[in-house]
């Protein structure tokens, strides 16, 4: 079921910002998101970037953030709904890797409406994030700290999420 909702071209470009890894200098590694929050405006009609809701690799690098998956919880809305990419780095058995997740974030306290359109407007938004290999929807936040998920979304061999170990 569509919505009828459209997706901003700032959505776009911060996708291919996140997905496209060229070579860079420091300064400007830095500044790339590790993690950035979409929401519905005020219309209901359009996907935007929510401004402000953003965590940038060099906030990680500079310790600034050190646990950046607590620092994206942290950022959830309680009652409300978005959707979010994240830079995800994990190891496997075999090797490093750095992929981006599509989190649709639907929280259990969120309005009944909000849940509705935020649901039937998730197919615009992936439609327009081609090449994403990963994709959760979550609705409380203790599921993005059971190790047992991650790697039941990310694959049984990785062995560390954000330099963490899992168990």
């Amino acid at each position: 079921m569509a919505s009828g909702v459209t997706v901003a071209d700032e959505v776009i470009t911060c996708f291919n910002d996140m997905k496209v890894r060229k070579s860079c200098s420091h300064e400007e590694m830095k500044k790339r998101k590790k993690v950035v929050l979409f929401r519905l405006d005020d219309c209901k009609e359009k996907i935007i970037v929510n401004p402000g809701k953003e965590i940038l690799v060099g906030d990680v690098e500079d310790g600034t953030i050190s646990d950046p998956l607590q620092a994206f919880i942290d950022m959830l809305p309680v009652k409300d709904c978005c959707y979010a990419l994240y830079d995800a780095s994990f190891e496997t058995k075999e090797t490093k890797k750095e992929e981006l997740i599509f989190i649709h974030w639907c929280p259990d306290d969120a309005p009944v409406g909000q849940k509705m359109i935020y649901a039937s407007s998730k197919d615009a938004i992936k439609k327009k994030l081609t090449g994403i290999k990963h994709e959760w929807q979550i609705t409380d936040r203790d599921e993005l700290l059971d190790h047992g998920e991650l790697m039941s979304k990310l694959g049984p061999s990785v062995t560390t999420f954000e330099s963490q170990k899992l168990k």
